[in-house]
């Protein structure tokens, strides 16, 4: 079942996937179909059309999710919405849990992280030329700094005391400010950097990579739901191992 509503340029989409479940975790715990909250992040997680333009929730993250809980063989859905409303949603228990993140302090209050299912690099970006180094303190203030706005990234630059300018809402925006010259740096992890320079056709000769850290990202069940389901994160870990080692 997939759905959209669209009130002015926002996007929602519920995806129920999977089949109904003969195992003890699903029936005996759950119960019910598990629910998950996701939000627009290519590669990791996306609305692609197919060659009929119907649409279907794609991606890194989603593939990886997909095949664990398909591996489980329990009922779930997946819901596309912005990013504010899945923590949220996690939090008052409208979801059983959100992905894909990064663990932090703010996060693990209301939710526990699986084992990993994104694996990534973390990168400075600057255009080619440049002789800014973001690992130098001097060049803290000199330079101008952004990340997407809110994110963990953003929050680290703000506390490290960069000289953090413009407030991009998406990873796109971000590399455009990059390109026309609003900013200096960029930090941003480097699959998404490469799928919006793949999709305008920007090759990466045009800038300056230096390495800030690898990063992993997982999916994030709440505190509550795994209370009333202990034996589920076990299974979902061990299931996107199994994914890992041997995908579907």
């Amino acid at each position: 079942m997939l759905r959209f509503q669209i009130p002015l340029i926002m996007v929602w989409a519920a995806v129920a996937l999977g089949a109904s479940s003969d195992t003890a975790v699903a029936q005996s715990q759950l119960g019910t179909t598990i629910r998950l909250a996701t939000h627009d992040l290519p590669p990791y997680q996306m609305i692609e059309f197919d060659e009929d333009n119907k649409p279907a929730l794609k991606g890194l993250a989603v593939d990886m999710v997909t095949c664990a809980l398909d591996k489980m063989k329990i009922n779930y859905e997946i819901t596309l919405t912005d990013a504010k409303a899945g923590t949220l949603g996690t939090q008052t228990g409208v979801y059983h849990g959100n992905f894909v993140a990064s663990a932090n302090k703010a996060r693990a209050k209301y939710s526990k992280p699986s084992v990993p299912i994104i694996f990534e690099n973390l990168k400075w970006y600057l255009r080619k030329g440049s002789k800014i180094d973001p690992n130098d303190p001097a060049d803290r203030l000199n330079a101008r700094y952004s990340a997407k706005f809110t994110t963990s990234k953003w929050i680290h630059l703000m506390s490290e005391g960069y000289n953090v300018v413009m407030r991009p809402q998406k990873a796109d925006s971000l590399l455009n400010m990059l390109l026309v010259g609003d900013i200096d740096v960029a930090l941003e992890y480097e699959l998404i950097f490469q799928h919006y320079m793949e999709e305008r056709g920007i090759s990466e000769g045009q800038f300056i990579k230096i390495p800030f850290r690898s990063q992993n990202m997982s999916v994030h069940f709440s505190n509550k739901f795994l209370s009333a389901n202990p034996s589920f994160q076990s299974y979902f870990d061990t299931s996107v191992l199994s994914c890992t080692a041997d995908p579907r």
